[in-house]
């Protein structure tokens, strides 16, 4: 009696206990495994996002700062208006005057001009450095570039998703005329996946802006 039961006990699973047991393991292991990779597509998807704004604000940042060092020691805002436009800047500043006394002569960094260079499934923010070292790349994966310029500060509506500003304060002016720039990049990332899959993220585009007043617009008289 004490042999049978400890044979009844003793027996291992069944085939039909085996074959439940393998479907709901499979079944844990595949909604782990799709949970997973979703987390994985958002996480990719943020470090895109991420990775894109600060390029953009790195490149907003050094166009800022050059930009209102234009007209420095020369007699107009150092804008060249005949290469400049709604998706071009080209800004001059002489540095050296107070080293030289003439108002002619430059050098490097003093001559810039910025621009979208179109490249294959991308657009670059470019900068070029005439007495420099050439063409540089400020950012990467952006959408658009616009310059505005105005004679006055202004304000504006900057839409989340839109690719320029929009209800200005203030009617634009001619670059030469120009004390007050508005710069306005916008950054789109493509969606991943399609609409109801798994994981799926929807296009994402942001409007990135910097004002910049030309520091040096009450001593063009001088």
């Amino acid at each position: 009696m004490s042999s049978s039961n400890k044979k009844a006990t003793s027996r291992g699973f069944s085939m039909l206990e085996l074959l439940i047991a393998m479907v709901i393991t499979m079944a844990v292991m595949t909604a782990a495994s799709t949970l997973l990779a979703n987390a994985l597509r958002v996480r990719s998807r943020e470090n895109q996002k991420s990775d894109a704004l600060a390029d953009v604000q790195r490149a907003l940042n050094i166009m800022s700062r050059e930009i209102a060092n234009a007209g420095f020691n020369l007699t107009n805002n150092g804008i060249v208006s005949a290469n400049s436009g709604a998706n071009r800047l080209r800004v001059r500043a002489n540095l050296s005057r107070f080293e030289t006394n003439d108002e002619t002569v430059t050098q490097q960094g003093e001559d810039i001009t910025y621009f979208i260079n179109a490249a294959d499934n991308t657009n670059y923010l470019a900068r070029h450095d005439l007495y420099g070292n050439g063409s540089t790349v400020l950012a990467n994966r952006i959408d658009s570039l616009n310059f505005h310029y105005f004679n006055q500060k202004v304000t504006y509506t900057a839409a989340p998703g839109a690719a320029d500003i929009s209800n200005v304060s203030a009617a634009e002016v001619d670059p030469s005329s120009a004390t007050y720039i508005v710069v306005a990049v916008s950054v789109t990332l493509d969606q991943i996946g399609v609409p109801g899959s798994p994981g799926y993220q929807p296009p994402y585009s942001v409007l990135l802006c910097s004002d910049v007043t030309l520091r040096n617009r009450d001593l063009w008289n001088y």
